[in-house]
């Protein structure tokens, strides 16, 4: 198999605003929906991303799409609102020239997949969610003064803070959406947060996920669909997604053990993820071949021996031993008949794995 790339497109919305799609792995269509931190260039080289692109590259071609005001798509969109941004995925599944594909979508991505499932039922086969709502944080009944004052000091966090060298601001987002992560974690994840946008676009995000409102859509979903949700977070309450699960007609619901809104590689609920999405969405041959049997954390160790790293380097990566590391790499060989560790780096990036992203 050739190995795997992902090339980088764009497509022109109802406003003329270019939208920035990326398309990578093999196997049937899935297009994951756009979130507000997104990149579709730096997404795919983040430790804090990789492991869902490799995953959901691994049985699928996998279409990722950055919004209007956000990543690679034009910052300086005039009009910034849910229709538009929906309008956006329109356009740019549209330019990829997709009749029939898996939608995945978390966080605000699961309410815009939610309205284009419904505005188009011919084209979703399934629908796969996580971490969703149906109705933003101030559509959740009457707020309260502190509920609005709360909303109106994170936009201005976002506002004032965003774009600094100083991540201070940043952080606070990051304490909210992975509050399990690591110091490295979380210092990957505001790098993220400040190249996806400028403070100005954060905070008008905010202010439009706020108000978020896709309950009478949510009812209009035909296809298959599976909410999960992790029981402990905060950012978006479990019985948010609880309530996504009834709106849609005949969904299933899956609760994860987790306190992250955003889930990490090394965490129980990510595997639980991962086997939920095997079972719920059809795919291809897995794209690694010999490497079927490998767990998640073996992929991810196969991974970067394919990069290169050491064992030490590779502990450091997945903030684990040195010995964990060596026990991993003794069951890939061991479930792959691998001899040696050059070896494992010849198949496995004859397999796709450890290859740097190609844009055009």
């Amino acid at each position: 198999m050739s190995a795997v790339r992902q090339s980088i497109h764009f497509a022109t919305s109802f406003d003329g605003t270019r939208i920035a799609w990326a398309v990578a792995g093999k196997g049937p269509a899935l297009v994951r929906a756009p979130t507000w931190l997104s990149h579709v260039e730096y997404d795919w080289q983040s430790p804090m991303s990789r492991h869902w692109i490799t995953e959901f590259t691994s049985r699928h071609t996998l279409m990722r799409i950055d919004p209007r005001g956000v990543g690679m798509s034009d910052w300086d969109a005039e009009e910034l609102s849910f229709d538009a941004i929906v309008r956006d995925v329109e356009a740019a599944i549209d330019a990829a020239g997709l009749d029939s594909f898996a939608l995945v979508g978390n966080s605000f991505g699961a309410a815009v997949a939610i309205a284009y499932a419904a505005r188009h039922p011919q084209r979703v086969s399934r629908l796969f969610l996580w971490g969703s709502y149906c109705r933003g944080a101030l559509r959740r009944g009457d707020p309260s003064p502190e509920q609005l004052e709360r909303a109106q000091m994170l936009r201005k966090l976002a506002e004032i803070g965003w774009g600094s060298d100083e991540s201070t601001f940043r952080q606070v987002f990051a304490s909210l959406l992975v509050p399990g992560a690591t110091k490295e974690q979380w210092r990957w994840f505001t790098d993220k947060m400040r190249l996806c946008c400028t403070g100005r676009n954060a905070a008008r995000f905010l202010a439009m996920m706020e108000q978020v409102d896709v309950q009478d859509l949510a009812r209009k979903v035909r296809c298959p669909t599976l909410v999960l949700h992790s029981r402990h977070e905060t950012r978006n309450p479990y019985d948010e997604g609880k309530r996504t699960a009834a709106l849609i007609p005949n969904a299933e619901f899956v609760s994860l053990d987790s306190v992250n809104h955003i889930l990490l590689p090394d965490e129980p609920a990510w595997r639980q993820l991962v086997a939920e999405f095997r079972r719920f969405v059809p795919g291809g041959p897995d794209g690694s071949g010999a490497f079927d049997e490998l767990t998640g954390r073996e992929r991810q160790v196969l991974e970067l021996i394919a990069r290169g790293l050491d064992n030490d380097e590779i502990a450091l990566t997945l903030q684990l031993s040195a010995k964990t590391v060596g026990n991993h790499i003794t069951h890939i060989f061991a479930k792959t008949g691998i001899g040696s560790r050059a070896q494992a780096i010849v198949r496995a990036r004859d397999a796709g794995y450890g290859q740097p992203p190609s844009v055009h």
